[in-house]
């Protein structure tokens, strides 16, 4: 058996983010339709448009590296939307749930922040600026919707949803 590389690590790491992307697809939808407040629902909704660019962006990296896009199952990014199904389901018709379902937004965030930095860094590595490139357009772009819902949560949804239910 040959002996795996830091190249193959970088492949494994994008096929696990393409899937973990098309995951949150689904996920979003979801989101979408189970918000309460107007401003967390377009929130989700730009961040879907925004995930669909990121899909054709991972799609474009895997062209330059002259593989086909193909996902690897990732079980982190599953139990985050889990975790976020749950929350849907549990705290539905509940003063809390825009607060809750932002938070496992930021949740997904979080993991993607880690995902492309670490990707980035190693197409750096390999010399590939031009994916890294990419990869960092991405990044960039999770690192403002991560902003962008914090701020939301405490300029409006968490205080709502504290405030519904005193």
């Amino acid at each position: 058996m040959p002996t795996k590389t830091m190249e193959d690590l970088f492949v494994d790491g994008l096929k696990d983010i393409y899937y973990a992307e098309r995951k949150i697809i689904a996920a979003l939808k979801k989101m979408i339709r189970g918000a309460e407040g107007q401003e967390l629902k377009a929130a989700f909704d730009k961040h879907l448009q925004e995930t669909e660019g990121q899909i054709e962006r991972l799609v474009q990296v895997f062209e330059l590296l002259g593989k086909p896009a193909r996902g690897k199952t990732c079980p982190a990014i599953d139990g985050i939307i889990e975790e976020g199904q749950e929350i849907l389901e549990e705290f539905k018709d509940s003063p809390a749930l825009d607060a809750g379902l932002l938070a496992a937004a930021q949740a997904v965030e979080h993991y993607e922040i880690a995902r492309y930095g670490t990707l980035k860094s190693w197409a750096m590595q390999l010399g590939k600026n031009d994916i890294a490139t990419l990869l960092d357009q991405t990044l960039a772009e999770e690192t403002k919707t991560d902003q962008a819902l914090s701020q939301l949560a405490e300029a409006k949804v968490n205080r709502e949803g504290k405030s519904r239910a005193a």
